[in-house]
């Protein structure tokens, strides 16, 4: 570990289009540069919180699912709706100030899938700007007026290519980045596949559009990390990307970043070594992008245990001194806290022996690091003991239990060619928007997800179906025999989507990491579809080396999927054309790419299904641990069992709450000091994002966006006797005291 020192700033809060008292809105992604989630206002409080109820709300106009979270300026709230156009709306009122729309539109463009954009203004409050991600392009628009500001890089639109090495195709990240000063830093998101480009950190001048900084995250000779990785690993290797949540220390000028896993996830037989920086709470001067420190908290992974979620700043009392640090919470259910400034651990991290691989050609890691004060916050393993069986037939039950007793199982037993149980799951523990903080009290709240992963290394070209993960009526029996038929072009179709395509948007083309895509063919017509494939859009990335062979075959299958289900792709159909490079003529590569679908099984492990954890960092200890709502398909019961999988994040406030909305369609309000339940709000949805907290003339208002969420969707099996809810309208709703109960 090495340390520099960053230079000291004070970085001046600015206000905006009214006289306004500093920190009374919600001007920055996840309430500010710490991303601590965090609001000082005190007007709703324990003792009134039951009396909210909506102020207003605002249509979407659409039937998308946005995780955009909001923000408020003064009395302008910025939001995403309208097939994924930028909307601002009066805060107080709702009414529709302005929109921008971005070029294509439809649900694959637009800001449909980010999760927030970033506010800019110049110390004189004569340009302000709202800098947000779409089509691989950052814009800045003006926040007064929805339009381009023409002066920022090509007349308002600068490629997020710039700066990244081997990125052909369209290239963006799902995450807003983070303003600092006159910058803008960002990640990216450089894809799931092999040879994926490397995920470069970079800043942007925020006038200019300028390329200020790039850290490389596969480092080159001469760089520190460079012996991690095979020789010339940065030629050819990739991902180490920062597709999550990036925070700020304003103070210190120092910027914190979660640095995702090297590509390809779950199997490394092509890059022996610890692979730094993947897996790193990584610290660089926010100015510079120099190096300041770094702690690896998974060594060459190989169950996508990156860290995404926020770093959390706060200042606690440690061995009888105040000590500013920083925690990571990470999907492997872990916390980690360090000295913010040097890097070093609060309390000790040890180096303890876990499970070896035995996949041909892979070199797994002897050793992983364990913290040993702070318990972890989700469980970590599953074996049949831990098995639910509240959704499952009799058929069901007995096919489970036989199918977890003779799976692998442990904390950090690697993948392998059988059934390997993963819990936390690939998708389970912190990800985006679990993290937050109150710093004055030393508390960090984290919010885990207990879902484990069935995963099963496959050869590459044949099919990960068997092993896809998903709803239990899909996925609880076995995969089919591959059908004894013609080779039609809906087949290989279905092995082009399974070697491309799966991985963001799953077996049953209903949506994971990407959005559904079951009726795209309907929806966009032939042309519109091939187009999409062709140059990507949104956070979609282009297959541009698909062959035309292969391309034909993908759309078929898009077309008529039914004729293709999981386990019917034409295994002996040619796949040379897919979309990853390969490898260099001088560098060997591996036994096979091995591949896994994520077999995320949300409903095979036993409640609660998700929770938030609230740590006293002053101790070391839990304040208290509750379940993150409810699900309430699950039948009755008489205590929370948290969401399924939930997308959505919560709010602490100097009133002493904390709220969240998840996908049980309901507003939640906690006692931030003891996590017992003040009052729920019902909506009409459920929720995605993070809301906003923010006061306008003296009313206190939180802005949620109410917009999908349903842990159940179209075909999923509700308790007996259940329905899936109907369509309905989705919105964003503010809700605030009564004028005479504030």
């Amino acid at each position: 570990m090495r340390n520099f020192i960053a230079i000291t700033v004070v970085m001046v809060a600015p206000a905006f289009l009214s006289a306004q008292k500093i920190d009374t809105g919600w001007k920055e992604y996840l309430g500010g540069p710490d991303s601590a989630h965090y609001s000082p206002l005190k007007q709703i409080n324990p003792a009134n919180a039951a009396n909210l109820a909506m102020a207003w709300s605002y249509p979407t106009g659409d039937d998308l699912s946005y995780p955009f979270c909001p923000l408020v300026v003064d009395n302008v709230a910025y939001v995403a709706a309208k097939q994924g156009q930028l909307v601002a709306l009066d805060a107080t009122t709702g009414k529709e100030l302005w929109v921008h729309s971005f070029q294509g539109g439809g649900r694959f463009s637009g800001i449909a899938g980010q999760r927030g954009a970033n506010y800019w203004e110049s110390k004189d409050r004569s340009d302000r700007r709202i800098l947000v991600t779409s089509g691989g392009m950052l814009h800045a628009i003006d926040a007064r007026t929805g339009k381009l500001v023409d002066s920022f890089a090509d007349h308002g639109k600068l490629d997020l290519k710039t700066g990244v090495d081997r990125a052909s195709a369209p290239l963006a990240s799902r995450s807003a980045g983070r303003v600092f000063e006159n910058l803008i830093i960002l990640g990216s998101a450089t894809g799931e596949g092999y040879l994926a480009p490397p995920g470069d950190i970079r800043a942007f001048d925020v006038l200019t559009g300028k390329l200020v900084w790039v850290f490389h995250t596969v480092p080159r000779p001469g760089e520190y990390g460079y012996d991690t990785w095979p020789k010339e690993a940065y030629k050819y290797l990739g991902g180490v990307d920062v597709w999550g949540e990036i925070t700020v220390d304003e103070k210190r000028g120092i910027a914190y970043f979660p640095v995702a896993s090297a590509k390809y996830e779950l199997y490394g037989g092509d890059r022996p070594g610890n692979n730094l920086y993947a897996d790193c709470m990584l610290a660089l001067d926010a100015r510079t992008g120099k190096y300041i420190w770094h702690f690896q908290t998974v060594h060459h992974d190989l169950w996508d245990y990156d860290p995404d979620a926020a770093p959390q700043l706060a200042t606690v009392q440690h061995d009888g001194k105040a000590v500013d640090i920083v925690a990571l919470a990470s999907k492997n259910g872990f916390l980690y806290v360090f000295d913010r400034v040097s890097g070093k651990p609060l309390w000790p991290i040890e180096e303890r022996p876990v499970p070896k691989s035995d996949v041909p050609g892979e070199v797994s890691s002897p050793t992983q690091p364990f913290p040993t004060v702070l318990p972890p916050f989700t469980r970590q393993g599953m074996t049949v003991k831990d098995m639910y069986d509240g959704f499952m037939t009799d058929e069901e039950k007995v096919w489970w239990k036989d199918r977890l007793s003779k799976a692998r199982t442990g904390f950090f037993t690697p993948p392998a060619l059988t059934d390997t149980i993963l819990m936390p799951s690939v998708n389970g523990g912190a990800l985006f928007f679990s993290t937050g903080a109150d710093a004055s009290t030393g508390t960090v709240y984290v919010l885990g997800k207990d879902m484990p992963s069935i995963v099963k290394l496959v050869p590459a070209g044949e099919s990960t179906a068997a092993n896809a993960g998903g709803m239990i009526p899909d996925r609880s029996r076995p995969a089919p025999a591959a059908p004894v038929a013609p080779i039609v072009p809906e087949r290989r179709g279905r092995a082009v989507y399974e070697q491309n395509c799966q991985a963001c948007h799953g077996p049953d083309m209903k949506g994971d990491r990407g959005p559904k895509i079951d009726d795209v063919f309907a929806r966009l017509g032939a042309d519109a579809t091939r187009n999409v494939i062709e140059k990507g859009r949104g956070g979609m990335p282009a297959a541009a080396s698909l062959s035309p062979m292969n391309l034909d075959d993908l759309l078929a299958f898009l077309q008529r999927p039914a004729a293709a289900p999981p386990g019917s792709a034409a295994l002996a159909a040619p796949l040379a054309m897919r979309a990853e490079p390969p490898y260099p003529e001088d560098v060997t590569p591996p036994p096979s790419r091995y591949r896994t679908g994520y077999g995320n099984e949300q409903y095979v492990i036993t409640p609660p299904w998700s929770q938030i954890t609230a740590y006293d960092l002053n101790t070391g200890r839990i304040k208290w641990q509750t379940p993150y709502g409810d699900l309430p398909q699950a039948g009755p019961g008489d205590k929370l069992r948290g969401n399924v999988y939930p997308k959505s994040g919560f709010v602490i406030t100097g009133g002493g709450l904390v709220l969240f909305a998840g996908n049980d369609s309901k507003l939640y309000v906690l006692n931030k000091d003891t996590g017992k339940v003040i009052c729920t709000k019902d909506l009409p949805n459920g929720s995605l994002g993070v809301p906003a907290v923010y006061e306008v003339d003296g009313r206190e208002f939180v802005l949620v966006g109410v917009s999908g969420g349903n842990p159940f969707p179209a075909g999923g099996r509700l308790a007996p006797g259940g329905v899936n809810p109907p369509a309905i309208s989705k919105s964003y709703i503010a809700f605030a005291l009564p004028e005479t109960t504030k």
